[in-house]
């Protein structure tokens, strides 16, 4: 059953990390400057489970849990994404855009917060 992904907003997620920090994507080839995976057990608009970035943390990681801090959602794409970070930690919107940019360059997006 798909999901409100704005239900995720500030609310602790374990993200299960299929693409760690400083590996490459196996279609478009770039490499991933941050940690980037998935929500087990939901169903996002496109039909596959929820994608989140995580930010801030500078090491690749295998699964981690956090806070949702925001989400982008995409205007031209069913493909929203959870920014999700440690504990405490805070990201503006521009960092946000700035950390996320190798990928979300290729859509128009915007970001939801609480």
């Amino acid at each position: 059953m798909q999901i409100d992904i704005k239900e995720f907003l500030a609310t602790q997620v374990t993200v299960i990390v299929d693409r760690p920090l400083g590996s490459r994507h196996p279609q478009h080839k770039y490499i991933y400057p941050i940690n980037y995976g998935y929500i087990a057990g939901t169903l996002a608009p496109d039909g596959e489970e929820v994608d989140a970035y995580i930010l801030g943390v500078f090491e690749p990681l295998s699964q981690f849990e956090g806070e949702c801090i925001a989400i982008i959602r995409r205007i031209d794409d069913a493909d929203d994404k959870l920014i999700v970070v440690p504990q405490g930690l805070n990201y503006g919107n521009e960092q946000i855009e700035a950390l996320t940019e190798f990928q979300e360059r290729f859509f128009v997006s915007v970001i939801l917060r609480t």
